[in-house]
């Protein structure tokens, strides 16, 4: 049980490192059209796209920033905690 609780811990954390890269690389334009930059955005956009979806049903969809990948890394704390709660 232990195995799996630290595999579960070091897949999340994976996926918190590919967040940060994404919101990194949303500031380096010329960057985005590399094949590193699409492999990044399709394993987060899983993640990223129902917590937008999440924050514009609360009416906190902002426009032009995009919140998602703060509710992202909530989220994906949280889950970790629970798994070592128990």
């Amino acid at each position: 049980m232990y195995t799996i609780k630290i595999a579960l811990s070091l897949l999340l954390r994976i996926i918190d490192s590919l967040i940060l890269i994404r919101v990194l690389l949303s500031f380096f334009p010329t960057l985005q059209s590399s094949k590193i930059s699409y492999f990044i955005y399709q394993m987060t956009e899983p993640i990223l796209a129902p917590c937008r979806a999440i924050l514009d049903r609360l009416g906190l969809g902002m426009g032009m920033i995009d919140f998602s990948p703060i509710l992202a890394f909530l989220l994906l704390n949280l889950m970790q905690s629970l798994i070592f709660a128990f």
